[in-house]
């Protein structure tokens, strides 16, 4: 159980079947009922949630269940073609390395579907959000604020590293550009970044990216229009370089 859930606990009695029961309640009765802390609600929240992707999960046996998303450290998922495409591509790179291993830097959906499709390659999810630490030994804490303030083992260690940076901002993607060069193994990795369209020119800047032909879409419809970029020309896969 998580820390959200018990907080749910504490001030509701969940019922263990999937049938909310609402008892009948006079007028009278009401300045007896309980309420509910903004913390117990948001909590209750994320456990329905929850409850619902694993349900989803469940009927779909090619689903991956999630997290609930938290807008407050702008977290969008992926939907599952973009998952599952993205994922597909770094499994295809792996394939072609002798000794494969992948950062996935705040991006926890293709984490989640890489280790679905190809889960003996060794992955590593950098992520703020300690929900993931249910990952044991494959999440490390990230704060794109600290961009190198990471083990020492993670240094230089990393031939596809894979990064979705948590704001459309410049500051944002200079810092986790930082952690891409510390990440990965010099001369010989891959780069794939998810970001906005506005990104376009600083990403080629800072990281020498061009944009590719698909793209990726989240589960929530954002406004923005998000773009992949790699380091290295993908042929005919992702819809190639745009020109």
């Amino acid at each position: 159980m998580t820390s959200a859930e018990a907080n749910v606990g504490e001030e509701l009695e969940i019922p263990e079947s999937n049938t909310v029961v609402v008892n009948d309640v006079s007028e009278d009765d009401d300045d007896d009922l309980p309420m509910l802390s903004s913390q117990a609600i948001e909590a209750l929240k994320e456990l329905i949630a929850k409850q619902d992707r694993e349900l989803a999960a469940a009927d779909d046996p090619e689903e991956v269940a999630l997290v609930a998303e938290d807008w407050r450290l702008s977290q969008f998922w992926y939907d599952r073609q973009t998952a599952e495409t993205i994922a597909a591509e770094v499994a295809t790179l792996c394939d072609t390395l002798s000794s494969p291993r992948v950062s996935c830097i705040a991006c926890p959906t293709l984490y989640a579907y890489l280790k679905k499709i190809a889960p003996g390659v060794p992955a590593q999810l950098l992520e703020f959000d300690k929900r993931f630490e249910q990952y044991g030994t494959e999440f490390t804490f990230y704060d794109y604020n600290q961009p190198e303030d990471l083990p020492s083992a993670l240094k230089h260690s990393f031939s596809v590293v894979v990064a979705d940076p948590p704001y459309l901002s410049k500051e944002c993607l200079e810092k986790v550009a930082e952690t891409i060069r510390f990440l990965s193994r010099p001369g010989e990795s891959y780069l794939l970044l998810l970001t906005g369209e506005v990104q376009k020119d600083l990403a080629a800047e800072l990281l020498g990216l061009r944009p590719c032909g698909f793209r990726p879409q989240h589960s929530s419809k954002l406004g923005n229009e998000f773009r992949l970029f790699t380091s290295y020309d993908p042929g005919a896969r992702l819809g190639g370089w745009d020109n």
